[in-house]
């Protein structure tokens, strides 16, 4: 199958393929929790301005956790036992810079509105931060993950859906594997589940010393690729790094992510009383990523029932920013899948509504699951290829390839 042409009609094509192909049956619960049907967002008139207010309902806090304050800031109240958006960003940046276009997206907003949105920064991160004085530790990858509990607690909320671009995402998985009972799914941008090794350090040291920080930084964050060709959006975010994040402080955050341990997952079966993520988890990296290799290594030792691979075309290092609006879909069926939406709208196809009966449906229980972006044995995916073979509908490798 060819994945061209317009966004939902490819999208819901390959994925009614591909669940097909794995067998799998429509899944009904008699208890559903949609999203409702609002008037449409006003049209942003700059989405990709990375530090601009178009909402004045968000509110500021600085929450008291075991390991320090956290900036967090907020929009909207807890609804029932709907769970929260909770986000957390990468090394270089802070929620405005990792998440401003994708959250100012309208299609997004259509989302994002009926539920409650915490945005996290790490210590430090976030704009007009103070220095950290002389001395001071910064928080393990680990202990930002312990920090989260903290933010849960004072919001009130039951559970979140984490959405975690690279350092975020790692911290968001580790969050997961320590306080399971908290997070209902996870989106992981760009996830690399390994710490660095002696050459990997090695080569970060020497970059540093022949690199100024915002440099160091953007490569992590972009590819060679895009460095050399997607000059205005790098100077854009060169500019910003530089400017508005603390460099002191960014500093810290970029050593202690660089010193982390490899994320403790194995997918169940593989080695005896294997840790994984117990909740649906959706992979997102771009087909030019810096950390392509380190996604497809993560979805190779995750739960294949409960996790969707998610590779996107024509995108970079920062697909929430490059592709908001593919992401966006990809965000509103994983959202489906979990039973939180039971209307899915576009205008540009219908005019309205468009009943979830109509689309691919991967609604679940507590237990029930997701299908896998990526094979058992953890190979780089490829373009899906639709098979209605009877061999292929009894396979027990349910597997989904997602590109767009």
């Amino acid at each position: 199958m060819k994945v061209l042409g317009h966004r939902l009609q490819l999208l819901t094509g390959l994925l009614l393929h591909d669940v097909t192909m794995a067998g799998l049956q429509e899944l009904r619960f008699p208890e559903e929790k949609p999203l409702l049907r609002g008037q449409d967002v006003t049209e942003l008139d700059n989405p990709d301005t990375f530090l601009s207010v178009v909402d004045t309902d968000w509110k500021e806090h600085d929450i008291e956790t075991p390991y320090g304050l956290l900036h967090v800031v907020i929009r909207g109240s807890p609804k029932g036992n709907r769970p929260a958006i909770l986000t957390y960003h990468d090394v270089g940046l802070n929620h405005k810079l990792c998440f401003n276009t994708f959250f100012n997206f309208e299609d997004m907003q259509e989302i994002t509105k009926h539920f409650v949105v915490c945005h996290v920064d790490a210590p430090g991160q976030q704009v007009g931060a103070s220095q950290f004085p002389q001395g001071y530790q910064f928080p393990s990858m680990e202990q930002l993950a312990a920090m989260l509990p903290s933010v849960v607690q004072h919001f009130g909320f039951k559970y979140v859906i984490g959405i975690g671009v690279g350092a975020g995402a790692y911290v968001l998985a580790k969050f997961a594997l320590i306080f399971p009972d908290l997070v209902e799914g996870l989106v992981l941008m760009n996830i690399d589940p390994n710490g660095k090794g002696w050459i990997d350090w090695a080569a970060t040291k020497l970059s540093g010393l022949t690199s100024t920080l915002p440099d160091t930084v953007l490569s992590h964050l972009f590819s060679q690729e895009e460095l050399v060709n997607n000059t205005e959006l790098v100077q854009n975010y060169r500019q910003q790094i530089s400017n508005v994040v603390n460099q002191a402080n960014l500093q810290l955050f970029w050593n202690m992510y660089n010193s982390r341990r490899d994320l403790d997952i194995n997918r169940p079966g593989t080695v005896p009383n294997a840790k994984t993520l117990r909740c649906p988890v959706m992979l997102v990296v771009g087909d030019n990523a810096p950390a392509e290799d380190g996604v497809v290594e993560c979805n190779s030792k995750l739960d294949p029932t409960t996790t969707t691979f998610l590779k996107m075309a024509d995108s970079g290092g920062l697909p929430q920013v490059t592709q908001p609006g593919k992401l966006t879909e990809a965000f509103k069926y994983f959202l489906q899948g979990m039973g939180y939406i039971a209307h899915l709208k576009d205008r540009r196809l219908s005019g309205g509504a468009v009943p979830s009966a109509s689309m691919t449906r991967l609604a679940r229980s507590r237990t029930a699951s997701l299908t896998s972006a990526s094979s058992v044995d953890g190979s780089r995916p490829q373009p899906c290829a639709h098979s209605e073979s009877s061999e292929a509908m009894g396979q027990v490798n349910h597997t989904m390839e997602v590109s767009c």
